[in-house]
């Protein structure tokens, strides 16, 4: 194990959200409740997950520096850290683990909103396997290959083979 992991894990741990969401909330009536889901929908959140929980992509070493059982040791702990947050990540499952580490460590400097109530979600997916970041990984490209070569795709009312 790479000597700075247990300080890493350490400075995670203590990253988790300190008060339940349940302490946070307070009576709202269903005027406040509505005003706050308009701007949810309306605004860009003002602030980074780093923001929230204290770290920087900074604290961490870069993939190359680390083996993978680092690295999903680590990923391990801060998808719990996140999960404590109300927040998630969607990652294809045969991504390689270097690029699961590195975006998930670059989530601190993903804008988002901490919710009390579901999740949210870090989503890299367009639907569009040509602009994917994930590339040959891109969880899109089998539903592709699914679709028989006979459809056509520019038929409007063609029936989806779903």
């Amino acid at each position: 194990m790479h000597p700075y992991i247990p300080h890493l894990l350490e400075d995670i741990a203590k990253a988790h959200r300190k008060d339940s969401p349940q302490e946070q909330e307070s009576e709202q009536s269903i005027e406040e409740h509505l005003e706050e889901i308009e701007r949810w929908i309306s605004e860009d959140p003002p602030h980074t997950f780093g923001h929230f929980c204290g770290l920087k992509v900074e604290d961490f070493p870069p993939a190359g520096q680390l083996s993978e059982e680092d690295m999903a040791i680590v990923r391990k702990a801060f998808d719990k850290m996140m999960f404590s947050w109300n927040l998630d990540i969607d990652l294809p499952d045969e991504l390689p683990m270097s690029i699961a580490y590195s975006m998930t460590v670059d989530t601190l400097n993903q804008k988002t909103a901490i919710v009390n109530n579901g999740f949210m979600t870090f989503d890299y997916c367009s639907g569009a396997p040509e602009e994917c970041v994930f590339k040959e990984y891109c969880p899109c490209l089998k539903l592709i290959d699914d679709i028989p070569d006979d459809m056509d795709m520019d038929d409007e009312d063609g029936e989806l083979p779903y």
